[in-house]
């Protein structure tokens, strides 16, 4: 497959484009992007504007907006403590907001519908890299399987509506993510926001000693927020042959690797501690994104260079 086989859509700056989630990371980045890119007609609701979950407003905003576009970036989203700690809602209110926001883009015949979710669908112990047709072949990771299990609904939802209607609605499935807007709370972030907030802490304590949880041998992949917003657009301005796309960047770091990296950006001269009474959690999670990437796109932000401009967003809002 080539970027020639794809249909490239007449890009029309003016469509009504909704992007769910504004105001949270990825949503944020979308927004970025497609102003960049010339678009003038974003429509963005605070959850106190639009409480998401209520299937009535929801319908009401729809039918009163007319998007041409949706992009559901929206999501109940925490750590492993997080999902592990409270499965209910973490189940119960992603499918919430994903199924009234699918329904009410199929009964409002919006033109197209961008589901994001994340790579927690694929089973955990599937072989790597993750391909897109590994989904529903064994058993997720026990600690967010509530929130996997509410994404893997969504992106069967899209699907059903693309089979059944022939209607253009696309999943995307980013790798882990980290960028401006990130979660630096250290009680509910990821792993590499969470080193950046340590080695800052620590630098500033007289490059006091970071425990970091593990061995550092296993190996994670991270893309930049800008890089899944530009994946996005990508998938706004052509048809997608197929239902499921993975987003990543093909490559992975260890643990270790990666807090030597941002040690060094952040300028932590202190020493480096690994506490392996804590568990290391999947040894290895990786991403087949080589059919996104057969159809044009492609991450342009190196990890260093990345976690650099992180770090310089974390130095500005932080406070």
């Amino acid at each position: 497959m080539n970027n020639e086989q794809i249909e490239s859509l007449t890009t029309n700056y003016d469509s009504r484009i909704y992007i769910a989630g504004h105001m949270g990371m990825v949503g944020s980045a979308v927004w970025r992007s497609l102003e960049a890119e010339g678009y003038t007609n974003l429509i963005g609701k605070t959850s106190r504007q639009l409480d998401l979950r209520d299937q009535r407003l929801v319908m009401d905003f729809i039918s009163s907006y007319r998007p041409d576009i949706i992009i559901d970036a929206a999501a109940k989203v925490g750590g492993i403590l997080a999902n592990d700690q409270n499965p209910y809602p973490f189940l119960m209110e992603n499918l919430q907001i994903q199924n009234n926001l699918i329904d009410a883009a199929h009964k409002y015949d919006v033109a197209k519908f961008i589901f994001l979710g994340s790579s927690c669908i694929y089973p955990k112990l599937a072989s790597q890299p993750l391909k897109e047709e590994y989904l529903l072949t064994g058993s997720l990771e026990p600690t967010n399987q509530w929130y996997a299990i509410a994404k893997i609904a969504g992106v069967k939802a899209c699907e059903a509506i693309r089979k059944q209607y022939g209607k253009d609605f696309v999943s995307l499935m980013p790798t882990n993510l980290y960028g401006p807007n990130d979660n630096f709370d250290l009680q509910s972030s990821h792993v590499l926001p969470a080193m950046i907030r340590k080695f800052h802490e620590a630098k500033e304590n007289n490059h006091a000693p970071v425990t970091l949880w593990g061995s550092g041998t296993p190996m994670r992949e991270f893309l930049h927020v800008d890089d899944l917003a530009q994946a996005v657009v990508f998938a706004v301005e052509h048809v997608l042959p197929e239902y499921l796309y993975n987003v990543g960047t093909g490559s992975d770091v260890t643990i270790k690797a990666l807090a030597e990296t941002i040690q060094a950006i952040v300028g932590h001269r202190g020493e480096i501690i690994w506490d392996s009474s804590k568990p290391d959690g999947t040894p290895r999670k990786l991403m087949d994104s080589s059919k996104m990437q057969a159809l044009g796109w492609e991450p342009l932000n190196s990890l260093e260079e990345g976690i650099r401009q992180t770090y310089k967003w974390y130095l500005e809002y932080k406070d």
